[in-house]
């Protein structure tokens, strides 16, 4: 009972920094110049990072293990194309952008020791 608790914490600390992930993104995109590829950029940004978040609610929610990994390589995907948008975006505020390519590559490195460790 009390491993079943822990699982579920667990998972609910990756699904809310998941959502902070996301949310932090759509506050970094609004920041931006509007430029015409930061507009475009941040489409990419905004729609990947959000992926990330809904493929892991998904994830928790899977109907068996294989549906379990194949959201959670979805999430490590997604992660990874959201670093490749935040280093593509045009930003006067570097800061916040490295601190939200760091937490996407923790992100990815999380679902990949998940991948990894199956």
């Amino acid at each position: 009972m009390i491993e079943a608790q822990k699982q579920k914490r667990t998972n609910y600390d990756l699904e809310e920094r998941t959502f902070l992930f996301a949310r932090n993104i759509r506050d970094f995109v609004r920041s931006l110049p509007r430029t015409i590829s930061n507009i475009e950029y941040g489409k990419q940004l905004i729609r990947s990072s959000g992926s990330v978040a809904a493929n892991y609610i998904e994830a928790c929610e899977s109907l068996s293990q294989k549906d379990f990994m194949m959201r959670i390589k979805i999430c490590r995907k997604e992660a990874k194309e959201s670093i490749l948008w935040l280093r593509l975006s045009t930003t006067l505020d570097e800061e916040v952008q490295r601190s939200l390519t760091d937490e996407a590559t923790q992100l990815m490195k999380i679902f990949g020791s998940i991948i990894f460790k199956d």
